[in-house]
């Protein structure tokens, strides 16, 4: 038994049909890309509050390095006494 091959435009000639393939309708993406978009808002909503977290805490942070300053020039001017006086 043989099999002959028998192409799309062969099949249309010997029956008049047309063997296209019907597309398929588009799919609404909608629902994607609302996930998508409230997303991206929840994560600006996180970063303006990352900022508004930070922004609340530069006084102390300045205070703070202000003290860790002080206490290296403090400990610099008493280094330098300490090796002056030596030599």
């Amino acid at each position: 038994m043989t099999a002959d091959l028998l192409t799309t435009r062969d099949y249309e000639a010997r029956t008049g049909e047309i063997a296209r393939a019907q597309p398929k309708p588009k799919q609404s993406k909608t629902q994607e890309t609302t996930t998508m978009l409230l997303h991206e808002e929840l994560s600006r909503a996180r970063i303006r509050d990352f900022h508004t977290e930070a922004e609340a805490q530069r006084p102390w942070r300045r205070a703070r390095a202000a003290r860790r300053w002080t206490r290296l020039a403090r400990w610099a001017a008493n280094h330098a006494k300490r090796h002056l006086i030596q030599d």
